[in-house]
């Protein structure tokens, strides 16, 4: 199963600051979007900008209770690690959704649409 109605094949856009984002799953209860820094080689930083490590995450939104939880750091690696078995094992929809709920039970921050 692919995981963008499952996981797996995703569609991505530029986010305002230069990030990359990824829809990696969609469905009636969730949405999980994978956020990058951009990283472009041939552009380096300004000389006076402080050394900052490109970090990536995970935004799980759960429809339902209008809420999302931010992963990133170790949370992000753990999610990703998840995520790469989904590609291999080819989960059942409600094996995602009851791996996405356990994550849901974080989510402190309501969805705000700007």
């Amino acid at each position: 199963m692919a995981l963008r109605s499952h996981i797996g094949s995703a569609t991505s856009c530029k986010g305002e600051k230069g990030n990359t984002m990824q829809m990696l799953y969609d469905s009636e209860s969730f949405v999980v979007l994978h956020l990058r820094p951009d990283m472009d080689p041939k552009e380096p930083p300004a000389a006076d900008a402080p050394p900052q490590l490109p970090r990536h995450g995970f935004e799980i939104v759960d429809k339902r209770s209008g809420k999302e939880v931010y992963l990133d750091g170790s949370w992000a690696e753990m999610f990703q690690k998840q995520i790469i078995a989904w590609q291999q094992d080819a989960p059942t929809e409600e094996e995602v959704e009851s791996a996405l709920e356990r994550y849901a039970g974080l989510a402190q921050q309501p969805v705000v649409v700007h």
